[in-house]
């Protein structure tokens, strides 16, 4: 069977289900709302997939800090210092084996309910992705649910030196931890008043704090809430674990996986393994890596070839934004995507705003030619800013000819987050984090997102004429790419010689081919939010050399909305076809 373009939903589940429009800022659950897993309904799961989606990734499932205690399962609140928040962060893990109690009607069963998520998910022709946070976990972490045989994180470290192999943490010897001064002035919980009031948290010997600070006193912006995991790299860089041998990164995940046996590696890396293992044992079909690069490559040749070697189609995706890192982490890693952050959505990004030109994307494709299909393409994820926030671009039309190109352009993957299809702006001040990112720290509502919801019958019913043909807009977008054979074919662009030969199609246009054995498509994208398209597309000689059309003119229909015709005019001299678009308009033309 030939392989499908895969296209994924970024949903953060604690926001998702939400139907409290209250949004006091530093609100509480009671005050706000939380979602639940129980809100992604099969009506719900149904309406997802119509959108032209193949998996979920849910963010915020494993246990991570929270405010309150759960008195029914003997659960006492984290200490709202190192909470940021008042949900607290779904990137500070306090319990690999569990999930968010938050999520569940009845958290005496929040595995058992999070386990039926998965199975209406794949019930409705969806796969199932979670976060792996391996660089780091809250310094509250307590491994209250560990398999037997399991020990927790820290629980066999020597904490009188600060480094060991196998300790899972680095430590600061003879000094105990202390909480940074707060910036902007900042205050747990706005100011409220909690039982821990007064009480400090206590950690000593302090640990690395996440980011990799070694201060026992972090600064305000470093990720102190969370203490860095020790994968067997001492402080001065030396690697106590195998190098990989010459020519790995042509080998396969077989060849990786019996590489590791009988090898002595760090005791972290076997937790990693353990954790991977036990959701793929829940019927998890994947993970996204949380800051990838910050953990070494051979970890990652290890983790995922195991990964692998139990579920071979496992979805693996990395937060990886170094480019010069991007071969090792998918060749000797085994990772199957890398965002493609630095690289298209940050180019994206600049030609939407108006600051940049579509001739930069020339050069970004070109430097990922050789590994497009592992660069993951989107518009919007929990860390970005909105599309529709004024720190981006305020009207969220401006950014269709980009979600057209994203998701044409390569073979890659293409996400959205939850909300970018009805235009949410992220605009309420939600307490710890600042209006334009949806908020992954607060109990807060997804405006937008709920007028979609509409109570729970994911209709659309509250949305405006204009919203839902935004909505309609990514639903023809998505659908077409995971029955467009092509998108899974060859890719040749047309932007260079039109830029030389006709002055008319200028630098706020892109233009490319893609085909297959079956199929041959032109796509042109015109992001200029003023100026129409009137003018020709010429292809170029080497795509006329491919494809062998003949001699004549034919008409020829759009495929992606199926609302234009146009013509295409092909001689000896070469082959031009007429184009008239308007203002942000994108077609794809097969022929």
């Amino acid at each position: 069977m030939k392989p499908q373009k895969i296209v994924i939903y970024h949903v953060f589940t604690r926001l998702f289900g939400n139907k409290n429009t209250n949004n006091k800022p530093w609100g509480s659950k009671e005050e706000n709302g939380v979602g639940k897993f129980n809100d992604f309904t099969d009506l719900a799961l149904r309406e997802i997939r119509k959108l032209g989606i193949t998996h979920i990734w849910y963010t915020g499932v494993p246990h991570h800090g929270v405010i309150g205690d759960f008195p029914e399962i003997g659960l006492t609140s984290d200490h709202p210092d190192v909470i940021k928040g008042r949900a607290g962060s779904p990137y500070a893990v306090r319990d690999y084996y569990q999930v968010n109690p938050d999520l569940a009607l009845d958290v005496t069963k929040r595995l058992e309910e999070f386990e039926a998520l998965i199975h209406r998910t794949h019930r409705l022709g969806m796969k199932v992705i979670i976060d792996i946070v391996p660089n780091h976990v809250s310094r509250y972490y307590e491994g209250r649910n560990n398999p037997p045989g399991v020990r927790d994180f820290g629980a066999d470290d020597d904490i009188s030196v600060e480094y060991k192999k196998d300790n899972n943490f680095y430590y600061i010897i003879d000094e105990a931890f202390c909480l940074p001064d707060p910036k902007n002035g900042y205050c747990a919980l706005g100011g409220e008043p909690h039982p821990f009031t007064g009480i400090n948290f206590e950690e000593s010997p302090a640990k690395w704090t996440g980011n990799g600070s070694r201060l026992a006193k972090p600064d305000f912006d470093d990720w102190y809430e969370t203490v860095k995991i020790n994968y067997g790299i001492s402080p001065e860089g030396k690697k106590d674990f195998d190098e990989l041998p010459s020519g790995a990164d042509f080998l396969d995940c077989q060849s990786h996986f019996k590489f590791w046996q009988g090898k002595d590696v760090p005791d972290s890396w076997r937790k990693f393994k353990d954790i991977t293992q036990f959701w793929l044992g829940k019927g998890v079909d994947g993970f996204r890596y949380d800051m990838a690069e910050m953990v070494p490559v051979e970890f990652w040749s290890y983790l995922n070839s195991h990964v692998k070697t139990i579920k071979p189609d496992a979805f693996l995706l990395a937060e990886v934004y170094n480019p010069s890192l991007y071969k090792d982490y998918i060749q000797k890693g085994k990772m199957d995507y890398l965002y493609d952050k630095v690289g298209l959505y940050d180019t994206l990004k600049q030609i939407i705003q108006g600051h940049g030109s579509t001739d930069q994307l020339l050069l970004v494709l070109e430097f990922s030619k050789d590994i497009e299909h592992h660069m993951l393409h989107f518009l919007e994820n929990h860390d970005e800013v909105r599309i529709a926030s004024p720190e981006f671009a305020i009207n969220p039309w401006k950014a269709m000819p980009a979600m057209v190109l994203s998701a044409t352009v390569s073979t890659s993957p293409t996400m959205i987050y939850f909300g970018q299809e009805v235009g949410e702006p992220a605009a309420e001040m939600a307490g710890f984090a600042q209006p334009n990112r949806t908020s992954i720290f607060d109990y807060i509502g997804v405006p937008q997102h709920q007028k979609w919801m509409n109570g729970g019958k994911f209709d659309g019913g509250l949305l405006s004429a204009n919203e839902k043909a935004l909505r309609n807009y990514y639903s023809e977008v998505l659908n077409f790419t995971l029955k467009s054979p092509a998108l899974t074919g060859n890719y040749l662009e047309l932007h260079n010689i039109n830029r030389i030969q006709n002055p008319a199609y200028g630098d706020k246009v892109f233009a490319f081919a893609r085909w297959d054995e079956n199929q041959k498509l032109i796509v042109i994208c015109n992001f200029s939010e003023y100026h129409g398209l009137n003018t020709v597309l010429k292809l170029s000689p080497e795509l006329l050399e491919k494809w062998e059309l003949p001699i004549g003119d034919r008409e020829i229909k759009e495929v992606m909305f199926g609302k234009k015709r146009t013509m295409l005019r092909v001689t000896e001299a070469g082959a031009e076809i007429d184009l008239d678009f308007g203002p942000l308009e994108s077609a794809v033309f097969e022929i």
